[in-house]
């Protein structure tokens, strides 16, 4: 027993005033995965397989290689401050979870032994430090080489 069935698609912008409608007319035969496969394929552009065994696709192997670009985390390479976890309070008492984070300003210090500026990322507690101290002390507590910059 075989059926038929019709298919029709509306073709066309209906701003522009020019409509197409597209039909097709195709049969099905009672348990035939490759009649199915076929419908499938005017349809979706997919063709239904009736081999059910899996083979994954073959693995090719190239040179390359991706770059990984360091991520700047906000943390102070000099005081090692951090984010603080915290609670946001609303008026009905209600905590839900927050992240504090640290003030880091990107900033242009003189270095007075390299007679240079250095650009560094740093924490308005350590430029207080960094003014009160000195930049080569507060850098070297801390194990920052401050040549590589």
């Amino acid at each position: 027993m075989a059926a038929s069935a019709t298919l029709g698609v509306f073709l066309g912008n209906a701003s522009s005033g020019r409509v197409c409608f597209l039909k097709t007319t195709f049969s099905l035969k009672p348990n035939s995965v490759s009649d199915l496969g076929f419908v499938a394929s005017n349809l979706s552009g997919l063709k239904i397989s009736d081999d059910l065994s899996f083979r994954p696709l073959k693995h090719i192997s190239t040179n390359f290689t991706p770059t990984l670009q360091p991520v700047a985390r906000r943390v102070c390479p000099f005081t090692g401050k951090k984010a603080n976890k915290a609670n946001k309070v609303s008026f009905s008492n209600h905590k839900t979870k927050k992240l504090q984070f640290v003030n880091l300003q990107y900033k242009k210090i003189w270095w007075e032994a390299g007679k240079r500026f250095v650009k560094l990322r740093l924490s308005t507690k350590a430029l207080k430090t960094i003014e009160k101290n000195g930049l080569d002390a507060v850098a070297k507590k801390a194990g920052i080489d401050l040549r590589k910059e």
